[in-house]
């Protein structure tokens, strides 16, 4: 059997962007304008040291030994290509996509074949246009070695080959960025004013095994690896990778000088104590500018299922830490004069006001959320809270618009924020709390599902996916995932209390009808609404309880006597319409 000739090489696989419709529309136009992008990227590709082995006019696959001098020419000539539409006056102005990965190829005579090209070709079909994208092995590579960033862009679903692939994306265009780890956008109007338009970097260090066998060591591997990969797939943040973390030595112990060199802002670090079925573990979340401790806590459990416990600390210490990484970038956005403030701190002052609940609150979140959005088009998560926002005004009535009006602006935000990031779960989980409020549960249980799978960790995530499957009389499953919420996030964002843990679990046992459970949930609420009210009332006369004598009902009765019950029970839109019939005939014996 003949010998495979094996070898490492970088693959780019290089893509024009609707050249057939083009074709269709402009033919000798489209053409003329291929062949002079095809020259421009083929002399950099030769310039940079790669070889093209595939083409079909409008597609390029070439193979580089250097991984830094591929990125270097698709950086090249992606900025070449975008100066040449800006010149030119004649259309089609056509674009191309890029993707790039390391891998181990097969060499046949001039071709080429592999997992490799496979994945450089994915990775292209899902860059946005005129964007490159790379696999995290790239970027593992060439962080250090170019002088523009590379960003987390999430987890995509690359056909064949892996249902959750981490990618990155190359970010040069109008930058002059000095750091290898982050891209700083000046903004040119005002260079005495100018800020920089970026998110918090985080940095998990590798844990401190306080063991005294080394047998806990894949414990300790596992949770720093869990914790990157958890955070990575919260778009509040960017997230330095494993590799680069890993060169952080315990030897050195410098981590201020560490986040210095990367220009991390805030430092994850921790320390992992076993014994026999005890396991301990201590972590806290640095602020990377002047050391100084931001939140630390400390975890004690039994070690009879490893993965239970690794996955519950992951939770908790990414909940915890997302939190306090929010409140700290607030707290600094708020020492700046409003003229100098970026787009995503102009989010965090958004989502502030938008947790308060309050109509006033309301109106000023959005007026944050529009100038995030005067300020960075591409904040795909202005425009998702922005949504958010008109779905919190229209179900609580904060506008004088028509509902439609409001929930068709929504939409328009909620695909604007989809478009610039597919993947990302709180587009998905917006989209399905804006539909839930305009009552189309089979679109908001798609989004709610959506969400869940890029991130079923998120309690945000497990209430509103929750809510949405009791609705839809999955009411085990909703009911897990409901529980689930309460017990990694008792207390929600923006809130004092638990109540709405508790409203939302109170609905979910009266769907099922474990009047039990629901008298027990309900009975917690502090400031109860009418429909939890009505259910604990239901729910206690039909276990035998005497509810006029019940402290809640003297209390509530009055207040809620003088409510349209038949309207007020048609807005809980209950799954079992016999519901309805039940709480309807109740209310009417209840007030008489």
């Amino acid at each position: 059997m003949k010998k495979v000739k094996r070898k490492l090489a970088t693959i780019l696989a290089a893509d024009c962007v609707d050249f057939s419709r083009h074709m269709e529309s402009r033919e000798e136009e489209t053409l003329e304008n291929l062949n002079a992008c095809r020259k421009i990227i083929d002399a950099f590709i030769d310039e940079y040291g790669g070889r093209i082995f595939h083409t079909a006019g409008d597609s390029v696959i070439a193979e580089f030994d250097s991984p830094v001098e591929c990125v270097n020419s698709a950086i090249k000539f992606q900025e070449a290509l975008k100066n040449r539409n800006m010149e030119i006056e004649s259309e089609p102005k056509l674009v191309w996509r890029v993707g790039i990965h390391v891998d181990d190829i097969i060499v046949e005579g001039s071709n080429v074949y592999g997992t490799g090209v496979n994945v450089a070709a994915r990775l292209e079909s899902k860059c946005e246009p005129g964007k490159i994208l790379v696999s995290r092995v790239v970027r593992e590579q060439v962080s250090k070695r170019i002088s523009f960033s590379i960003i987390s862009d999430g987890i995509r679903e690359l056909k064949n080959i892996s249902d959750e692939f981490e990618v990155f994306s190359v970010s040069f265009e109008g930058e002059n960025a000095k750091s290898s780890e982050r891209a700083q956008i000046i903004d040119t109007k005002d260079q005495q004013d100018s800020t920089l338009i970026k998110k918090p970097i985080i940095a998990v260090l590798p844990f401190l095994n306080s063991s005294k066998s080394n047998d806990s060591e894949f414990l300790v591997d596992g949770i720093v690896e869990d914790l990157i990969t958890e955070f990575s797939m919260i778009s509040e943040f960017d997230v330095i990778s494993r590799q680069t973390s890993s060169n952080y030595s315990f030897k050195d112990s410098d981590p201020l000088g560490f986040a210095k060199e990367f220009n991390i802002d805030f430092l994850v670090g921790g320390s992992i104590r076993s014994s026999g079925k005890r396991i301990r573990i201590n972590t806290e979340l640095t602020n990377a500018n002047d050391g100084s401790v931001i939140w630390s806590n400390k975890f004690d459990r039994i070690l009879e299922d490893i993965f239970d416990v690794q996955d519950e600390i992951v939770r908790k210490i990414s909940i915890s830490i997302l939190g306090e990484i929010e409140i700290t970038s607030l707290q600094r956005s708020k020492r700046k004069p409003t003229n100098n403030i970026n787009s995503y701190e102009l989010l965090l002052r958004g989502k502030e006001q938008h947790h308060l609940f309050q109509k006033g609150a309301n109106i000023k979140a959005l007026e944050y959320f529009n100038s995030a959005i005067n300020l960075d088009e591409t904040n795909s998560l202005a425009h998702a809270w922005k949504a958010c926002t008109l779905g919190q005004g229209m179900a609580r009535n904060f506008y004088d618009r028509k509902p439609t009006e409001v929930f068709a602006e929504a939409k328009i935000h909620l695909n604007k924020a989809l478009e610039l990031n597919e993947n990302d779960f709180e587009c998905h989980r917006m989209f399905s709390a804006v539909y839930l409020s305009n009552h189309d549960y089979k679109k908001s249980e798609d989004h709610g599902s959506r969400a869940y799978d890029i991130n079923p960790n998120d309690p945000r995530v497990l209430a509103g996916y929750g809510e949405i499957l009791v609705r839809n009389g999955k009411l085990d499953q909703g009911l897990e995932y409901l529980n689930k919420s309460l017990a990694i996030d008792p207390i929600p964002m923006g809130q004092s209390n638990s109540d709405n843990r508790y409203r939302d679990l109170t609905l979910g046992y009266f769907c099922k009808s474990d009047y039990k459970n629901c008298e027990s949930w309900a009975s917690k609420i502090s400031e109860i609404e009418p429909r939890s009210w009505i259910m604990l009332m239901f729910s206690m006369a039909h276990l035998g309880k005497d509810i006029e004598q019940n402290s809640i009902f003297l209390e509530k009765k009055l207040e809620f006597s003088s409510l349209d019950w038949v309207n007020t029970i048609d807005r809980f839109h209950l799954p079992d319409s016999k519901k309805n019939e039940q709480l309807e005939k109740f209310v009417e014996k209840l007030f008489g």
